[in-house]
């Protein structure tokens, strides 16, 4: 069976049906990768300062404002409540190198779902939901919001993007200057001050060490989860010596050597346990992401299943 190789409009409205049976909140079940018993979980929303107040017998001792109890010689706590909203921004990667597929879908086709899957998620949660869709030429940003027609903006925007990976090569010459991953975490460093839930959607195409900094320094202040999308065959390379191998928009010809295939998984296994080590070190999840399962069995699966 080919690969889905683009996404409609309609096919992401159809991802609210299969927004269930997971959660972005900080409460998760035992078995989720986002669960206190893992090293990565998400800090939830944030506190808005609501009045300052007279210490009751019965108050948190941790609330005292020792500054105010000195100043008006009483013992006074500062009130803090739980925003009832949590801006989500999620980054979804749609630049050529996840236009690759070679089961079910494209990567950049199950990035457009599992991020279109995340924001009915959010936005069923009361949480205002945003984005930033990139590809090497544009960045169409979308400023969080609680509404479902900010939910729809973000859509058909990452419709039009997926849409033009299909265009023939010709009429889309690659830029001088594409845009990079990291490019896009500054962005995302501007809009995501504190308090945010930041998604990643990518293949990690072009991370390096300036990616780690650029995503602890957005991890200091809001929550971060990164999706790795792989493709199957992407990690092994079946082919006899001399075939010819593309990947985006590059050739090469497969060398004569025996132990190549060998040498090719090992390589991206070390690429991945590489990210995976970096990203559990910063106390952020990495959930790997196939693009030969559906999106919504994966999330479930990994997040605990909540249903």
């Amino acid at each position: 069976m080919p690969a889905r190789v683009t996404v409609t409009f309609q096919d992401l409205l159809q991802c609210k049906a299969d927004a269930r049976g997971f959660s972005l909140l900080p409460r998760q079940p035992v078995g989720s990768l986002l669960a206190g018993r893992h090293a990565s979980r998400l800090r939830g929303r944030g506190l808005s300062f609501e009045e300052l107040r007279q210490y009751r017998q019965g108050d948190d001792i941790r609330q005292m404002d020792w500054k105010a109890t000195a100043r008006l010689r009483s013992p006074h706590i500062r009130v803090y409540s739980e925003e009832r909203e949590r801006p989500v921004l999620m980054l979804v990667d749609q630049r050529t190198p996840m236009f690759f597929g070679s089961q079910r879908a494209m990567k950049s086709v199950a990035a457009a779902e599992l991020a279109a899957m995340g924001a009915w998620r959010s936005l069923a949660s009361g949480d205002r939901v945003g984005g930033l869709v990139f590809n090497e030429t544009e960045i169409a940003e979308v400023r969080p919001h609680r509404s479902q027609t900010r939910v729809l903006h973000l859509l058909h925007q990452i419709v039009r993007l997926n849409q033009n990976l299909a265009e023939p090569s010709a009429s889309r010459p690659p830029p001088a200057s594409p845009i990079t991953l990291n490019q896009v975490l500054e962005n995302a460093s501007r809009i995501a001050r504190h308090d945010h839930l930041v998604i990643l959607v990518s293949d990690l195409d072009g991370a390096d060490e300036e990616t780690s900094r650029l995503v602890t320094r957005i991890a200091a202040h809001n929550d971060v989860l990164v999706t790795a999308v792989y493709d199957p065959l992407g990690i092994r390379l079946s082919g006899a010596p001399g075939m010819l191998a593309s990947h985006a928009g590059r050739t090469w010809e497969i060398p004569d050597h025996a132990s190549f295939p060998e040498d090719f998984q090992a390589a991206f296994g070390q690429l991945l346990s590489h990210w995976r080590s970096v990203f559990r070190s910063l106390r952020i999840p990495l959930m790997p992401l196939s693009t030969a399962k559906p999106v919504a069995e994966q999330i479930r699966v990994l997040f605990g299943n909540t249903a």
